[in-house]
């Protein structure tokens, strides 16, 4: 209670602070359908700072989420949601057409027309490679397998997006390398809305699969005495991951640390290895935490933006060190 609490204050506080102040009341009365002071405060609440405040909320969940999942599978600490190469796709979907016309002579440049081309393209990109180790997966007995067949497709495609990055220009490769720092503000209502759908699944396939994820927390061969069905709900376990991940990457770009991280802190928090506590406490925390680095990287008062990427990485790594130390005994 105390953390969904939290996270309404944050969200409030997240869409009242930016280049322009907004006192809390005028956030509320833009929210229930009120007349604000100004005119042009109700315009950037509701078409700019509130798609921005909710795609945070979906990002962070879905990023935490999916690393806790990756955890638990994989039983290592060290895993995150990226760790199966779907990022990795998406980013090599996303160079095709930024990198790709110097490289293929302009057979993107039709494609880059369209207003969803990066989001298109990191969406299929992300889906082969979720497709690759979704076969891959039924076919290998060792979940450890599957970890390091995805790092080796990860290794594959980060070696093409290097050599269409030797062949870029530098608008290209500064265009890529901007899609790389991430951003949460660039998406408007009907974008939210797919974006949201697509989480939903995901996150339905998540609470569904708790059972599954408990028992795994014994070992794949305990669980199978307990009549657990380890191909089918690992398959399950790959397919939530994939849409969370792979759609927050498409949408947002590839946002660091919060997959591999919250999972840590609400373990530090909660002391309990039970996904049923941990699932909706990773959420909570997740979008805490997202809107807190979204805030920060807004630069309050001020008309620059930091990237989204940096500010994750600089605000948490230091506190999962920190908490990581002062307790050291982890639940995992």
């Amino acid at each position: 209670m105390a953390l969904s609490i939290l996270l309404v204050f944050c969200f409030l506080a997240n869409i009242s602070l930016g280049s322009v102040y907004i006192p809390l009341n005028e956030v509320f009365n833009s929210l229930l359908g009120n007349s604000t002071e100004q005119e042009t405060w109700q315009h950037i609440i509701q078409n700019y700072r509130l798609p921005k405040a909710l795609t945070a909320i979906l990002v962070g969940s879905g990023l935490g989420i999916s690393g806790l999942l990756m955890q638990t599978l994989f039983r290592n600490p060290l895993a995150g949601p990226f760790v199966l190469g779907i990022s990795s796709g998406a980013s090599l979907g996303v160079a095709l057409v930024i990198l790709g016309s110097s490289f293929f002579g302009g057979v993107f440049a039709v494609f880059l027309i369209s207003k969803w081309s990066i989001v298109i393209a990191a969406s299929l990109g992300s889906f082969l490679v979720l497709l690759a180790v979704l076969m891959v997966s039924l076919r290998v007995r060792d979940t450890m397998a599957i970890l390091i067949i995805g790092l080796m497709f990860a290794s594959i495609t980060s070696a093409i997006v290097s050599v269409l990055s030797y062949f870029g220009s530098a608008q290209q490769l500064q265009q890529y390398i901007f899609w790389g720092f991430g951003s949460l503000g660039n998406l408007s209502w009907d974008e939210l809305l797919i974006f949201f759908i697509i989480y939903c699944l995901g996150l339905i396939i998540s609470l569904v699969s708790v059972k599954s994820l408990n028992t795994m927390l014994l070992g794949e061969n305990y669980a199978k005495s307990l009549g657990l069905n380890i191909k089918r709900s690992r398959f399950a376990i790959i397919m939530a991951t994939s849409l969370l991940a792979g759609t927050i990457t498409a949408f947002a770009g590839p946002i660091a640390f919060i997959g591999l991280a919250i999972p840590h802190l609400t373990r530090q928090v909660f002391n309990t290895s039970n996904h049923k506590i941990l699932l909706p406490a990773v959420f909570l925390f997740g979008a805490i935490v997202m809107l807190i680095c979204d805030s920060i990287a807004q630069v309050p008062n001020s008309d620059y933006t930091l990237p989204i990427n940096a500010i994750t990485s600089l605000v948490g790594a230091p506190v999962v060190i920190w908490l990581l130390v002062r307790k050291r005994k982890m639940v995992f």
